[in-house]
């Protein structure tokens, strides 16, 4: 039996598919709104920042590198978390971790396009960095849910075993990274369009995303300590 305050939400598909799709949406919404730059994906910002620094373009360069340095300090908060927490599953945890997202995205569609870019891509890099850190699996499988590099290659592979091995567990594991692919694919679909609509107030539908994510792990942290109290037979 799952004690109270523990809850399953952090690794099932419908939690961790809302958090790639919202990784998709971040990485299209800063892109297109905030000067090029990645919040999420640092891959394309090392690659920038050194195409940047080679062209001696320095204020594009710093642009990239503020948001790299956000995102190692994200990682490093999130370490801490895990460490001071002990479970990663705590339904404290995940309620705290989605709440902040929350509001860190709200307040950054308020943030009027006239503002420095750093002031919106910085903030998303770092919590961006926590989400990557602390949800790292679905249905046991491991994922990242602000990238799809990995997440592609592992979809390969299970594609490849469920074609040639058949069993159920590979045609599983096939269904899940299927999605997760295309979670992040629509969720940068669907971030593009409504950023061009909208413009920089558009990453409030993300944070409308969080606040959902986040009553998701009430909902499910109460139906385990109902659970959890009632009388074995």
């Amino acid at each position: 039996m799952i004690e109270p305050g523990k809850v399953a939400t952090a690794s099932t598909p419908r939690f961790v598919l809302i958090l790639i799709g919202v990784g998709g949406f971040l990485d299209a919404y800063t892109y297109l709104t905030r000067g090029g730059v990645f919040a999420n994906t640092q891959t394309g910002n090392v690659i920038l920042l050194a195409t940047s620094s080679a062209a001696g373009e320095w204020h594009r360069a710093v642009a990239h590198l503020w948001s790299i340095l956000a995102f190692v300090v994200g990682v490093l908060v999130a370490t801490m978390l895990r460490t001071w927490w002990r479970d990663a599953t705590s339904a404290a945890l995940l309620l705290s971790v989605t709440l902040a997202q929350a509001a860190v995205l709200g307040l950054v569609a308020a943030v009027p396009a006239s503002w420095p870019n750093v002031v919106v891509t910085v903030p998303i890099a770092f919590v961006a960095a926590m989400q990557m850190e602390l949800f790292r699996s679905i249905g046991g499988l491991p994922i990242i849910t602000i990238a799809t590099t990995g997440n592609l290659m592992r979809f390969v592979e299970s594609l490849h075993a469920a074609l040639t091995q058949r069993d159920g567990e590979s045609r599983r594991r096939c269904a899940l990274y299927s999605a997760v692919v295309a979670a992040f694919a629509g969720g940068a679909v669907v971030g593009a369009i409504i950023s061009r609509w909208l413009g920089t107030p558009a990453v409030a539908v993300c944070a409308v995303a969080m606040v959902v994510v986040a009553l998701m792990v009430v909902y499910d942290a109460r139906q385990i300590d109902a659970d959890a109290a009632e009388p074995e037979d």
